[in-house]
């Protein structure tokens, strides 16, 4: 009975990342027609900046704090730059995005060479149940990513914000007739996402550590977890999130974890292909 309680939070924890990682990439994909290909490498970031404020001998949380916000600006600057020449064409739109990628990664790998950084817990220990302990940190991810998910809910259907994004999202022409600065909110949704990347790899610098390939594992389970919930929707993406993290995590206390990755492939490519919707369909909140 414990080691199964275990095995679910250790399942539930690497959901919640993957459902971070998800946020962004599905938000922007929802919105802008494009998938963001260095959404990874701007999980990288808020990793390195994070590690960065610890090892100048800052408050771990100063560099948690920071990354999303120095991440989104980065965002910001990059769409405003480069990948807004490219929306007429998407399919060269997500090939800036991926050499916008390879550019950060490679120059991260510039800063930290082959070497794999650690940042402690800012919380450490374990929270004991009964007989059971679990890690406080990753406890805390789930809790985070718990808040994050119902702020972005409430952002993009209770505010203005919200409203002026879903109206561009469903009929730019007509945003932009009712006065709404459709560059502005693809800047602000571009930004927005990113920012959630950034956070995603300020919290889970501590359990992976830093090395420079921290984000192309989780873009292509995040890019697959969009694929399978549905673009269109904030709902869809987190819900395959909640599939692919839950199969990732899972699968791999039963069989190899190279035939498990291979497995969730073979599965998420299966659904795809007798429903290319995703799970949810349609376009909103």
């Amino acid at each position: 009975m414990a080691n199964a309680f275990v095995a679910a939070f250790e399942i539930l924890s690497f959901g919640a990342i993957i459902v971070l990682i998800v946020l962004g990439l599905g938000i922007i994909a929802s919105m802008m027609g494009i998938f963001n290909f260095a959404q990874g490498e701007f999980v990288l970031l808020g990793a390195y900046i994070t590690y960065l404020a610890y090892a100048k001998g800052l408050p771990i949380w100063t560099g948690m704090v920071a990354a999303p916000f120095l991440v989104g600006a980065l965002g910001f600057v990059l769409e405003a730059l480069i990948i807004r020449r490219f929306y007429a064409a998407p399919i060269v739109a997500m090939l800036g995005t991926y050499a916008l990628g390879l550019i950060i990664r490679e120059s991260v790998r510039g800063l930290i060479g082959g070497f794999y950084l650690t940042v402690p817990e800012p919380i450490g220990g374990s929270i004991d149940i009964g007989t059971m302990h679990i890690s406080a940190w990753r406890f805390t991810i789930i809790v985070v990513t718990l808040l994050v998910m119902a702020g972005c809910y409430l952002l993009l259907s209770r505010t203005s914000f919200g409203l002026r994004m879903r109206a561009t999202l469903e009929n730019p022409s007509l945003a932009r007739a009712s006065g709404i600065s459709t560059p502005l909110m693809y800047g602000a949704t571009f930004a927005f996402g990113s920012a959630l990347a950034g956070l995603a790899g300020a919290l889970i610098v501590p359990v992976f550590s830093l090395y420079a390939d921290l984000g192309i594992r989780f873009l292509i389970q995040g890019f697959v977890a969009v694929m399978v919930g549905g673009v269109g929707s904030f709902i869809g993406p987190v819900a395959g999130a909640g599939v692919i993290g839950t199969l990732s995590a899972a699968l791999p206390w039963v069989m190899a974890p190279v035939v498990a990755d291979v497995l969730v492939f073979v599965l998420a490519i299966a659904f795809i292909k007798f429903r290319p919707q995703g799970l949810i369909a349609g376009k909103g909140v």
